[in-house]
């Protein structure tokens, strides 16, 4: 059940609006912690992912004793003293080295969170290519159809999504396309391509996850689109699918709620499409009306004179057939 907090002041009243939900999300912030001890291949895995995260992340540069699928408390305090919703924390052990764990905040209690292994790394500095500026908005490719049948696969790929996802936008200018992150799986073996049931905690049978990033260069092709190629631009990363922790299907449910929208917010044509009304290009609602079928011969017409029957004069009395089933006035005779 969601907690209740009751606004002493006006800023505080503030601070708590900012903090609700809302129709169009805000850019996930995501904190990346170190732990007691990590090498050079998941230091340089962290930057390079703080680097594409930019500029919604926080980065903590002393070492922390955490262990996230043990103790979740130091996440839930930093959550609410940040205003985090993710987490990214380094931990590397003798049974399980060069770990990585995604953790999903929501309203300050963790969600869900998957663990993996840096199997492979190679920095953006070893790819001598132009590289994308910080702050744009990249365009996730996922090449397998297991991201959407495996339960485990589907997780990551959520997480993924959120981790790199920024602010949500509704048009794009086609320079604003500058890189792409592309996610793909290894070979996978024929028992994973079956229907048959999976196994969720058998990670050994699960196809390592690479991750790369590229630059898009836009060339002339004659026509009005251009063609375009991919220039490898990094980071270049091997995961190994480790340790996971579900959400819970009640919170999941909260979690996945749309909030009501304000009725000043509906006037205004967001959230929800209405039917028959849109808003124009100057933010003005408009709306069309349907109505019922009307009988055209009660309609009152204007009156003229000329149009005035004479006495005596019965219907269709100055009108002949024509011939094609439509009435043709009889000219006078001079």
């Amino acid at each position: 059940m969601l907690r209740a907090v009751k606004a002493k002041n006006a800023r505080s009243k503030r601070a708590l609006e900012a903090r609700e939900p809302k129709e169009i999300e805000d850019a996930r912030t995501t904190v990346f912690v170190r732990g007691t001890h990590t090498g050079e291949v998941l230091n340089g895995a962290m930057k390079e992912l703080m680097a594409l995260k930019r500029p919604h992340a926080i980065s903590f540069s002393k070492k922390n004793t955490i262990r996230p699928f043990e103790d979740a408390s130091s996440l839930e305090f930093w959550a609410n003293k940040n205003d985090a919703s993710m987490f990214v924390v380094g931990q590397s052990t003798k049974k399980r080295p060069n770990g990585l764990t995604l953790v999903r905040m929501f309203d300050g209690k963790v969600l869900d969170m998957c663990e993996v292994g840096v199997d492979n790394f190679i920095s953006m500095n070893d790819f001598k290519t132009p590289k994308a500026a910080p702050g744009h908005k990249p365009m996730m490719h996922f090449a397998s159809e297991l991201f959407d049948t495996h339960p485990r696969l589907i997780q990551l790929k959520s997480l993924l999504m959120d981790l790199f996802n920024g602010e949500v936008i509704d048009q794009i200018h086609l320079t604003g396309l500058e890189h792409v992150i592309s996610v793909t799986l290894a070979p996978t073996p024929e028992s994973l391509n079956s229907t048959a049931a999976f196994a969720e905690d058998d990670t050994k049978s699960l196809p390592k996850v690479h991750i790369r990033g590229y630059t898009l260069k836009l060339l002339a092709s004659g026509v009005r689109t251009p063609r375009v190629e991919l220039v490898p631009m990094g980071p270049s990363l091997d995961l190994v699918l480790r340790r996971h922790q579900a959400a819970d299907p009640e919170v999941w449910k909260l979690a996945m709620r749309r909030p009501k929208l304000k009725k000043q917010d509906v006037e205004k044509g967001l959230g929800k499409k209405r039917k028959n009304m849109e808003v124009d290009e100057m933010g003005d609602l408009r709306g069309r009306v349907h109505v019922a079928k009307q009988d055209l011969g009660k309609l009152q017409t204007r009156k003229m004179k000329g149009l005035k029957k004479m006495p005596g004069e019965a219907d269709g009395a100055d009108s002949e057939d024509s011939g094609d089933g439509h009435p043709r006035k009889r000219q006078k005779a001079t």
